[in-house]
């Protein structure tokens, strides 16, 4: 595992360009007939390119480690997931476009829905419409302006998922998740971890309580559980470490709050589709040397237990490699920032498929882009942080080490 310090010092300028494309959560496990979402899908256009470029695994954070998005994509960027911990909701903000201060403290925040023993029976309230949430957290703005000397902020997000950034002196962390991570029990409350986060504690118990006042009639949206709750944390741009000029293209706020975090600019997309994704692209090309593209619904499907829109996903996504490749990246990478079988609904610790095509790399006799083929690959199993180093290299963006 490189670190950081050394990337920075070998790599250099040049107009190569790398294009990063993620599905989310790709990674799965024997399932239907036997096969995997990627082995179940008809993928003929990734198939064909896995045969014509370097394949292995890659552990996102370490073995037998379940990463959260965060962590996982922080990987794929180059940078240590561990030194460089970024709170959820700090991602969630900054996503959409949020103005954060230092004296921000900001959560992610889902609507749920609770029965009257205050029990919790849906995690993401049905995965209401965006539409809806927008309506809900404009009544709790209304509502919920100040908790003792501190300042509220509510903003939409899609579907289930919105953002709370508390502003005022004396927030601090760390703090636990207000959120019991599974139906069939209690609403719970956040704790301090620490002696000087017990303001924090107080002012977001508090908010809970308030939230589930104000949407007490709501059949479904009717409480709110609060994750990754956390302040900005100092991390270099890729530009710093990297010499790139890197651009993101995503459609939901936390990746794309993510990508700004590490200094990248975040490309306007028309649209929720990965057909729209893919004409940002081309009409940016020309503008950035490093794109990170990502595809959400793999991983939604997969945390719902969905097999077969799962697949469809990959499918959808197979049939918009050749307009990639029309464009002639230096370097293309297709991968993960974890797995999310949908036999277990959910994150996994499992290695995630990695795919790097450029002129410069040792092919592999495989198949097709599976869990199973890309283990027989020439980059075998590594770290997930090392990946952004084989870009840079096979971009020939980084010098020789030593005499």
């Amino acid at each position: 595992m490189l670190s950081e310090e050394l990337i920075k010092k070998l790599t250099v300028s040049n107009e190569n360009k790398i294009v990063l494309l993620v599905m989310d959560g790709v990674g799965g496990l024997p399932f239907k007939d036997g096969k995997t979402e990627l082995e179940y899908a008809k993928t003929p256009n990734l198939d064909k390119l896995a045969k014509e470029s370097a394949l292995g695994l890659t552990h996102p954070v370490g073995v037998g480690i379940t990463p959260g998005s965060g962590p996982a994509h922080l990987s794929l960027f180059g940078y240590d997931p561990i030194r460089h911990l970024i709170g959820r909701g700090i991602l969630e903000a900054a996503g959409i476009d949020f103005p954060l201060t230092k004296q921000d403290l900001a959560a992610r925040a889902n609507f749920a829905t609770k029965d009257d023993k205050d029990i919790i029976t849906d995690r993401r309230a049905g995965r209401i419409p965006t539409e809806k949430n927008e309506e809900l957290c404009e009544k709790l703005q209304k509502e919920i302006t100040k908790i003792e000397d501190v300042e509220i902020t509510i903003r939409s997000g899609k579907e289930h998922r919105f953002v709370v950034v508390f502003r005022g002196e004396g927030l601090e962390e760390p703090l636990s998740d207000a959120d019991p991570q599974k139906t069939g029990l209690k609403i719970k409350y956040a704790d301090a971890l620490d002696p000087k986060a017990e303001k924090a504690k107080r002012i977001i118990n508090a908010f809970i309580d308030r939230v589930t006042e104000v949407l007490k009639d709501e059949k479904q949206a009717n409480t709110a559980l609060l994750r990754g709750i956390a302040k900005v944390p100092p991390i270099p741009s890729m530009e710093e470490l990297f010499k790139l000029k890197p651009a993101a293209i995503a459609t939901y706020p936390m990746y794309r709050g993510l990508a700004r975090l590490v200094g990248m600019d975040i490309l306007k997309v028309k649209g929720e589709t990965i057909k729209d994704e893919i004409t940002c692209l081309k009409d940016n090309y020309n503008k950035y040397d490093f794109f990170y593209i990502h595809i959400k619904k793999t991983d939604s499907y997969g945390e719902d237990g969905n097999f077969d829109s799962k697949a469809k996903v990959i499918e959808e996504t197979d049939k918009i490699i050749p307009d990639i490749l029309s464009l002639k990246p230096s370097v293309l990478a297709i991968t993960s920032d974890h797995s999310t079988p949908s036999l277990l609904s959910g994150h996994s610790w499992h290695p995630n498929p990695f795919l790097l095509h450029s002129p410069y790399i040792r092919k592999n006799e495989v198949s097709r882009f599976t869990e199973t083929e890309c283990l027989k690959g020439s980059l075998g199993i590594m770290y997930a942080i090392d990946s952004l180093p084989l870009m840079l290299a096979s971009a020939m963006k980084l010098n020789k080490y030593g005499a």
